[in-house]
Formats: C-alpha cells, sequence, structure tokens
C-alpha cells in the first residue's frame, strides 16, 4: 500500500488537506496527518480545530513515504517554510526523486528550497515571488517530474485527484471520480 504524509500547520486551510486527504484514502493510500506544531491539533483556517494523526517529532522515519503533500493557507504555509525539520525532509525526498505535492501558498516552500528551479508549476496568485526560476502556470493543477502543485482552494479536488492518479490504475481513478461526483462537477450536466 502506497503511504503519504501531509503535513499541517496552524492556519492551513481546510478545502486544501482534507479533500486530498479524503480522495487519497478513498483510493487506498495510506496517509498520516503530521502536526509540526509539537502538539496534535493543529488550528486550521477559520478556527477550526483538526486532530493530526501523529506530530512530527514522534514519526522516527519518514523513510516509508511515497508522498509528501503540503496544503496553503496563511499563515500555514509560512509556518511549514519556517520549520527547518521539514524543510530537510523536502529536499532529501526529493533527492530521492519521489513525489512531493503541495497547493495554494505552500509552493512558496518548494520554491524558497530552490526545489522548482527550471521546473513548471502553479501556486496562488502573489506567491510568485517565492518561485524563483520556475515557469509559473497558472493552472489548477500543475505536474512536473515528481513534484504536483496546486493553484488554491478550487483546485483542492483536481490536485487531490492528480495525486492519487500516481497510486491506482487510470481505470480505478475514473472510478473514485464518478463515485465522488466529480466527474459529474466536471461534466457540467
Amino acid at each position: 500500500m502506497a503511504k503519504a504524509y501531509v503535513f499541517l500547520a496552524d492556519g492551513f486551510e481546510i478545502i486544501e488537506a482534507l479533500a486530498p486527504i479524503d480522495i487519497l484514502r478513498r483510493g487506498g493510500v495510506d496517509v498520516t496527518t503530521v502536526s509540526i506544531m509539537q502538539r496534535r491539533e493543529v488550528m486550521a483556517s477559520k478556527d477550526l480545530p483538526v486532530i493530526a494523526d501523529t506530530t512530527f517529532e514522534e514519526v522516527e522515519s519518514f523513510d516509508d513515504a511515497d508522498l509528501l503533500a503540503m496544503p496553503g493557507g496563511w499563515p500555514g504555509a509560512d509556518n511549514l517554510n519556517k520549520f527547518q525539520p521539514l524543510r530537510d525532509l523536502l529536499v532529501e525526498h526529493n533527492a530521492k526523486e519521489k513525489l512531493i505535492g503541495a497547493i495554494c501558498a505552500a509552493p512558496m516552500v518548494l520554491g524558497t528550497l530552490g526545489l522548482l528551479r527550471g521546473r513548471k508549476a502553479t501556486c496562488f496568485p502573489g506567491f510568485e515571488e517565492y518561485m524563483e526560476g520556475c515557469d509559473i502556470t497558472h493552472h489548477l493543477v500543475t505536474v512536473d517530474g515528481n513534484i504536483t502543485t496546486g493553484e488554491g482552494p478550487a483546485a483542492a479536488l483536481p490536485y487531490g485527484f492528480q495525486l492519487l492518479s500516481n497510486f491506482i490504475s487510470a481505470e480505478a481513478l475514473e472510478e473514485q471520480k464518478v463515485t465522488m461526483r466529480f466527474r459529474h462537477l466536471m461534466d457540467g450536466d
């Protein structure tokens, strides 16, 4: 079974974390939510408390990770960006060409690490300044190699399905889209 870790920090955008987590879990991915706040309770945007599965300090190793993902939101993305253990982990994970996902403001973390230099990516408008050397697409979802980025809250579902596409067949992915009524949404009828 594929393994994903989703990192949560105070101020994260609710839909950008929970929608992809839901999609990945429905698709059979083992997802662990990880608080970087040294406590399991993380205060999401709109003052919604969310209990993470674990804290960063409690995880012995992230070596089993197939995917590391970060929701955006403010100041959530800034909190992620300031957390050096996560920054170090992302660099190490990327060096192994393992999957990384970041949505909304969270691509700033990858940008400030230089992981987007020479790549295509997207981010929430206004965060382009953190993406030096990156070709910004302004698409809802952009994939370049092992890195998937999403533009903002409206991208949460397509971003989640794009992440899931790395772990299941095209047929199973399409079935998930139909079951979750995403296909109906996109077809517009």
